[in-house]
């Protein structure tokens, strides 16, 4: 009987100790994530702002250029800026969803 008495406090302990293991693994992996998103996140309000900028910027300068340089009745400053931007929003949105999709895959990859 001292056996079976003996035995039970052993079990006790390997599980408190699996459940130990299991709830330090998913703080590490929740820290891991949390680390990950504020960088990534940080990073992709670069590339959105950059991506959107760039293209804009462009087109603005083109149509200055061209308004100069051939004088017309319709604004090439204003199409070109909006064709740029519109042009840069889908690129933004090309990069976010593209990132999106490899986040979910190496989530996936780690479960």
């Amino acid at each position: 009987m001292s056996d079976e008495h003996n035995d039970k406090p052993v079990a006790d302990e390997n599980k408190f100790g699996r459940r130990v293991g299991e709830m330090a693994a998913l703080k590490l992996k929740a820290q891991r994530h949390t680390t990950q998103t504020v960088w990534t996140g940080l990073g992709m309000m670069g590339l959105v702002g950059w991506s959107v900028a760039v293209p804009t910027l462009l087109g603005a300068a083109l149509g200055i250029w061209i308004d100069k340089h051939y004088p017309g009745s319709h604004s090439w400053t204003l199409a070109l800026l909006v064709i740029g931007l519109c042009l840069g929003c889908f690129n933004a949105w090309h990069w976010v969803d593209r990132e999106d999709k490899e986040i979910h895959r190496k989530e996936d990859d780690h479960d």
